[in-house]
């Protein structure tokens, strides 16, 4: 009887760990799912709208600092104004976007926001989903990546970050747009 009761709690210590290597692709295939059938409800349960404003906005901010250093060269005055505008400028436009009808467009198009355009507008078409390409990975404990890469950019990838809101939760709470130093 004891050996039986050892492997019932083994067996269903070894599901719940199952449970929990698995739920963030559940997690990453309702978002994609949701996104790709513009159900809003779909994507308020599956995106963390703060958390992925925020982590938009430093991602934006970062990429234009870049761009005004590599644009501006030795001219340090105009440098200084570039980045004294660039982060008003990609708040006020994030702030505005980042809507579950903006995120959807972004993850149908499978197209990485930039600081000129920090999010598909909601009637951006859908690219075809066997020319974009999913691929995942754990970044942590509590972070997966959901990587979005399309056919006509392959050097050019999406790459969504979900975090863990509980045991079996995940949301959509980020951005990565750093550039791969692999690629």
């Amino acid at each position: 009887m004891k050996k039986i009761a050892i492997g019932l709690v083994a067996a269903i210590l070894g599901l719940a760990l199952v449970a929990c290597f698995i739920s963030p692709f559940v997690a990453a295939q309702k978002l994609i799912r949701a996104a790709r059938t513009g159900d809003v409800a779909g994507l308020e349960q599956t995106v963390d709208f703060p958390a992925f404003r925020a982590s938009l906005k430093a991602e934006l901010n970062a990429r234009a600092a870049m761009e005004i250093r590599d644009r501006t060269g030795e001219n340090r005055a105009l440098a200084a104004l570039g980045m004294m505008l660039a982060p008003s400028l990609v708040e006020g436009a994030v702030d505005g976007l980042v809507t579950p009808e903006g995120v959807a467009a972004m993850v149908r198009s499978g197209d990485k926001p930039r600081p000129e355009k920090p999010v598909p507008s909601a009637d951006t078409p859908a690219t075809p989903k066997e020319r974009i390409h999913q691929s995942w990975a754990y970044r942590g404990v509590n972070r997966f990546a959901v990587t979005l890469t399309r056919d006509d950019r392959p050097d050019d990838p999406l790459v969504l970050i979900m975090e863990r809101r509980g045991p079996l939760s995940w949301k959509l709470a980020g951005v990565d747009l750093t550039p791969d130093p692999m690629g």
